[in-house]
C-alpha cells in the first residue's frame, strides 16, 4: 500500500517507526532500463538486418553507410533543444512523448519494402533521421532522473546498470532478430519493437512522478536521496525556476576544460558503440562467413560481456568513493583502464578464427563496459541549473561518432575490400579517450555556472 504524501507529518512519524526506508529509486531504474533496451533494441534493427535490407532494396555499401549515419545527424542536432526541453518541461512528460514517437517511427520503417525501390533509400534515410531526431530527449533524460532519484554513493553504479541495458538489448535481441529475419523476413522485428515501445510509452506517463511527489516514497528515502546529493526537486513542476542562460553561461558549457575533455571522452567511447550497433554484424557476415542467424548469436556474446563490464565499472567507482577516494579517481579510475581493455580490438586484424574475433571482440566490450561511467561524470559536474542541458551537450557531442563511424567505415570497406582498417579506426579511440580523461578532465566536482 502506498505510504501518505512524504510532505505530510505523518509520513515522517510512520517512517521513523518502521525504522526503515522504501526503495522506491530501484523500481525506477528498472524501468530506465527497460526503456533504454527497448530505446537500444530499436537501434540494433537496421543493424542486424542490414544484409537483408541491403539486398531487398539494392543498396551499396555506401548507401548502408549515409542510412546508418542518418540517426546520429538527427541526434546530434536535437540534443541541445532535447535537453532544453527536459530542463523547460521536465523529464516525465519529455521522456514518454519521446518514446511513443520513436516507436511510431520503428513501426513505419516496417512498410518500407512495400514502396517503390526508387524511394526505398530517401524513405529508409527520413524515418531512421526520424528515429533520431525523437530519440534524442532519452539519455539526457536518464541521467536526469538519476540525478534526482540517487545520492553520489549510488549514482556511479545507478547509472551503469540503465547504461547497461545497451548490452542487454543487443545480448536479447540480437538473436532473436536475426533469428526472425531468417525465418520471416526483416519487416517483422521493425513492427514488433514499435508496438512494444508505444505500449510502454503510455505506462510511463500514467505511472511515473518526481521523487518528492510519488505516493511510494517515504520520508526516510527522501531525507537519504536528499542528503546524499540528490536533485530531488528538479522535476517537480511547483519548485522549478524558469531562467535563461546568459551568453557567459553559454560559453561556460561549450568551452569549460573539464566539461571539453569529458564530451570527447564520450565522443571516443560512442564510436566504439557504433561500430557494434551498425557494422559489426555485417563484418561478422560478410567478413567471416556468419549466417544471419549465427550474426545474432555472435553478436550477444560481446554484448553480455559489454553488461558485465558496466556494472563492473560502476560498482568499482562507487565502492572507491564509498572507501574514502576522491570522486576524481573513483571515476577516472574505470574509464582510463576500460578503454585500455577495449583498445585490444585491434587484435582481430590478427587472427582468423570467427569465434576467436567474438572472444576478442567480448573482451574489448568488457573494457568498453567498464569505461561506460560518462554518464555518472557528467551527472556528478553538470551545474544545477542546467543538468539536462549539460547532458544534451553531452550526448550530442558524443553521438556525432554517430555520424562519423559508420560513414568513415563504409568508406573503407568500400575503398579495402577489407574491415582491418575499420577496426584500427575504432581502437585509435580508445587511446584518445585515455589521453583525454588523463591530461584534459580536471578534478571531477560540480561545476557552478559564472553569474
Amino acid at each position: 500500500m502506498a505510504c501518505p504524501p512524504v510532505t505530510h507529518p505523518s509520513a515522517t512519524n510512520e517512517a521513523s517507526r518502521a525504522g526503515r526506508r522504501t526503495i522506491v529509486r530501484y523500481s525506477v531504474l528498472s524501468f530506465l532500463f527497460v526503456i533504454t533496451a527497448i530505446n537500444y533494441g530499436d537501434r540494433a534493427t537496421l543493424g542486424i538486418a542490414g544484409s537483408s535490407i541491403a539486398h531487398d532494396l539494392g543498396l551499396t555499401p555506401v548507401a548502408m553507410g549515409y542510412v546508418f549515419s542518418a540517426f546520429g545527424w538527427a541526434y546530434v542536432l536535437s540534443q541541445v533543444p532535447g535537453g532544453w526541453l527536459l530542463d523547460r518541461f521536465g523529464s516525465i512528460r519529455v521522456y514518454g512523448a519521446s518514446l511513443f514517437a520513436w516507436s511510431l517511427c520503428t513501426l513505419a520503417i516496417a512498410g518500407i519494402g512495400r514502396i517503390p525501390h526508387a524511394i526505398a533509400f530517401p524513405a529508409l534515410f527520413v524515418l531512421w533521421a526520424g528515429l533520431g531526431l525523437v530519440e534524442a530527449p532519452t539519455f539526457p533524460a536518464n541521467s536526469r532522473i538519476v540525478s534526482s532519484w540517487f545520492p553520489t554513493s549510488e549514482r556511479g553504479l545507478a547509472t551503469s546498470i540503465f547504461n547497461s541495458a545497451q548490452y542487454v538489448a543487443v545480448a536479447f535481441f540480437a538473436p532473436v532478430m536475426g533469428w526472425v529475419t531468417q525465418q520471416f523476413g526483416w519487416e517483422y522485428i521493425f513492427a514488433a519493437m514499435g508496438i512494444a515501445g508505444m505500449g510502454l510509452a503510455l505506462f510511463w506517463l500514467a505511472r511515473m512522478r518526481p521523487p518528492a511527489t510519488h505516493p511510494a516514497v517515504n520520508a526516510a528515502e527522501l531525507a537519504f536521496m536528499r542528503s546524499g546529493g540528490a536533485l530531488v526537486d528538479i522535476d517537480d513542476r511547483s519548485r522549478r525556476v524558469k531562467r535563461t542562460l546568459t551568453g557567459r553561461q553559454i560559453r561556460f558549457m561549450l568551452t569549460d576544460r573539464t566539461l571539453l575533455g569529458v564530451y570527447g571522452g564520450q565522443y571516443c567511447i560512442t564510436a566504439i558503440l557504433y561500430f557494434f550497433l551498425t557494422w559489426f554484424p555485417l563484418y561478422l557476415h560478410q567478413s567471416r562467413g556468419l549466417s544471419m542467424a549465427q550474426t545474432g548469436l555472435a553478436a550477444s556474446v560481446p554484448a553480455l560481456c559489454g553488461l558485465a563490464g558496466a556494472i563492473v565499472g560502476g560498482a568499482l567507482s562507487d565502492m572507491l568513493l564509498r572507501a574514502g577516494r576522491s570522486e576524481t579517481l573513483a571515476r577516472k579510475a574505470p574509464y582510463v583502464i576500460g578503454m585500455a581493455i577495449a583498445s585490444t580490438i585491434c587484435l582481430c586484424n590478427f587472427v582468423h578464427s570467427a569465434w576467436l574475433i567474438v572472444a576478442i571482440m567480448s573482451f574489448a566490450f568488457f573494457g568498453k563496459g567498464v569505461a561506460a561511467i560518462g554518464w555518472a561524470v557528467i551527472s556528478d559536474i553538470a551545474p544545477r541549473e542546467t543538468p539536462g542541458l549539460a547532458a544534451g551537450i553531452f550526448n550530442g557531442i558524443g553521438n556525432i561518432a554517430g555520424i562519423v563511424t559508420p560513414i568513415v567505415i563504409g568508406y573503407i570497406v568500400a575503398w579495402t575490400k577489407s574491415y582491418d582498417g575499420a577496426l584500427l579506426f575504432v581502437a585509435a579511440h580508445c587511446v584518445v579517450a585515455i589521453l583525454l580523461y588523463l591530461f584534459v578532465v580536471g578534478r571531477i566536482r560540480r561545476l557552478s555556472l559564472p553569474a
